[in-house]
C-alpha cells in the first residue's frame, strides 16, 4: 500500500521577511511541489531567503482554487510533499487554503503547519483592546446593503471583532461601523504591519472614520471592541409594557414574556411586571 504524503501549510512574512519562521526555509527547499498564491511573490521570497526552491511550483489562488486541488489531492495521496504558501500569513486565514485542508483530510492525507507570522494575532495584541475572546470576521461585502447586514449580525457580540479591510473601502466599512456599533465604540485600525512605515491608530469609531476620510494606503487590519454587557436600560414602563405585549401577540405567554423583556432590559421581573398591569389600567376605559 503506497503511503499518502504531507500537506504543508507554511505562514510567510506579512511585511518584514525576517519574521519568516526558519523552517520555511527547509521545507521550500525540501517539498515535491509548492502551490503559491502568486509565484512571482514566491519568488521574491526565495531570493529573501536565499534558498532554491527543490520542487515543482504551481500557482494556487482564489480563480482556479477549485481547479487544481483535486490535482494536489492527487499528489499528496500518492505520496508527495506538499507546501501551500500564500501572499502573506497564514494559509486559509482570508487566502487559498481551506478547499485544499478539507479535500486532503477527506483522502486521509496528513495535514501538518509551519507556524508563522498572522496579521490577525498581531494586530489584535497591539490594539490595546481586551484579547482573552476574540472572533474573526475576515473581509465585510464590498455592498453597503451586505455590509450593514453582515455587521448587524455582530451588533451584540461581546468578543473583540477582527475584520481585513481593503484601504479604499476603508473609510466606508468604519462609517458603517459607527452607524451600527454607534460613534463611540473604541477600535484600532491596524496599517502595514511589521513594515517600515507601520502605523496602529486606536480611538472611538466616529474619530477614526474621519481621519480615514482623507485616504489610507497600505495593508489595513481592524480591530473593534465587543458591545458591552447588557446593563439596565433607560425604558419607561410604557415601553416595556410594549415590548411584553409584542412578544404576547408573536404567542409567547405573558410569564415568560416578562422574564425576557427583563432580562433584555437588565432590570428586575417585578418592575417589567408592574409596568404591564399599569399599562391595562390605562386602557380605554381605564379598565
Amino acid at each position: 500500500m503506497t503511503s499518502t504524503g504531507t500537506l504543508v501549510l507554511a505562514g510567510t512574512p506579512i511585511g518584514d521577511t525576517a519574521d519568516a519562521p526558519p523552517r520555511l526555509a527547509a521545507e521550500l527547499a525540501a517539498a515535491d511541489v509548492v502551490a503559491a498564491e502568486d509565484t512571482r511573490r514566491l519568488r521574491r521570497l526565495t531570493q529573501a531567503l536565499d534558498v532554491q526552491v527543490g520542487g515543482r511550483v504551481v500557482s494556487y489562488f482564489e480563480g482556479n482554487e477549485s481547479a487544481r486541488t483535486p490535482e494536489l489531492v492527487e499528489a499528496l495521496a500518492g505520496g508527495a510533499r506538499v507546501l501551500l504558501v500564500t501572499d502573506a500569513g497564514m494559509p486559509s486565514v482570508s487566502d487559498p487554503g481551506y478547499r485544499l485542508v478539507a479535500a486532503a483530510v477527506e483522502r486521509g492525507v496528513r495535514v501538518t503547519a509551519v507556524p508563522g507570522p498572522s496579521a490577525v494575532l498581531t494586530a489584535l495584541a497591539l490594539s490595546g483592546l481586551p484579547v482573552d475572546r476574540f472572533c474573526f470576521e475576515g473581509f465585510l461585502p464590498r455592498k453597503r446593503g451586505e455590509r450593514l447586514t453582515r455587521l448587524r449580525e455582530a451588533e451584540r457580540e461581546r468578543r473583540t471583532l477582527v475584520y481585513f479591510e481593503a484601504p479604499h473601502r476603508l473609510h466606508d466599512a468604519l462609517a458603517a461601523m459607527a452607524e451600527v456599533f454607534g460613534g463611540g465604540r473604541r477600535a484600532a485600525v491596524c496599517r502595514e504591519l511589521t513594515k517600515t512605515y507601520e502605523e496602529v491608530r486606536r480611538g472611538p469609531l466616529a474619530e477614526l472614520t474621519a481621519w480615514a476620510a482623507e485616504g489610507v494606503r497600505g495593508e489595513v487590519t481592524v480591530v473593534v471592541e465587543g458591545a458591552a454587557p447588557p446593563g439596565p436600560e433607560d425604558l419607561d414602563g410604557a415601553e416595556l409594557a410594549r415590548r411584553v405585549a409584542v412578544r404576547e401577540e408573536a404567542g409567547e405567554r405573558r410569564k415568560e414574556a416578562i422574564a425576557a423583556v427583563a432580562q433584555a432590559a437588565g432590570v428586575p421581573k417585578r418592575e417589567v411586571f408592574d409596568a404591564v398591569v399599569a399599562a391595562k389600567q390605562a386602557g380605554p376605559g381605564g379598565h
